[in-house]
């Protein structure tokens, strides 16, 4: 009979220390579900988890990544998890809230985030097949009712009017300012202005991110 342990860390960089051998043992199941893109932060976290779904043949081995939308907070956000998507992750977007921010690896091993202190985040880590089926077919439960990533972000597809689709695809065609500006009918101010809140309504920094968001909602240029 398989002994069970258990046993609690302070922060990623602990946490790393003591239990990042299990990410590299994961064999034919790596499941994570967060709240955000903070839970799991820190460098060597993030790394461990890259490296294990870049290092797996997909054939064999599955990694789900499990989100609330606040992980689609802004485009840094959107793009890393379409490059974890990218190196052979499944990610889905939550409605329902996450009662547990956990890592599972195989049905047998579960690390749950704790509450955030002044040293860092507590972990705790354990092996107790009772836990880990009860959260495993939590998440399960959860994860069949979620949106997967692609589908999320096509349809939180904002409203644009007539003049946003032409500003769009002014900013895609590289008109000038004043090109387009007169093209609307507009002044040169105005036009800008309606350029940036463009943006705002896109979650764009810069107008190349417009565009790309523009492009990732499929909205029509």
């Amino acid at each position: 009979m398989r002994s069970e342990q258990v046993f609690s860390v302070q922060g990623d960089a602990e946490l790393i220390a003591r239990a990042g051998h299990l990410f590299e043992a994961a064999q034919t199941e790596f499941l994570c579900a967060a709240r955000d893109l903070k839970t799991w932060s820190q460098p060597e976290a993030r790394a461990a988890i890259q490296n294990r779904i870049r290092t797996t043949d997909s054939s064999d081995f599955t990694a789900r990544k499990l989100l609330s939308p606040l992980a689609l907070a802004d485009e840094e956000a959107r793009a890393h998890l379409r490059l974890v998507q990218s190196k052979g992750a499944l990610v889905r977007i939550s409605g329902s809230s996450l009662p547990h921010e956990t890592i599972l690896i195989d049905r047998r091993v579960m690390i749950l985030a704790g509450r955030v202190t002044p040293t860092g985040r507590e972990y705790t880590v354990t092996t107790s097949q009772i836990l880990v089926d009860g959260v495993h077919s939590l998440f399960r439960a959860i994860w069949d009712n979620a949106v997967d990533l692609d589908t999320y972000l096509r349809s939180d597809v904002p409203h644009l009017d007539a003049d946003g689709h032409m500003i769009l695809e002014a900013l895609g065609s590289g008109m000038t300012d004043e090109s387009a500006a007169k093209r609307l009918g507009v002044s040169l101010r105005t036009y800008r202005r309606r350029v940036a809140e463009l943006m705002a309504k896109l979650e764009a920094d810069s107008r190349f991110q417009a565009g790309m968001r523009a492009g990732e909602l499929r909205l029509p240029r």
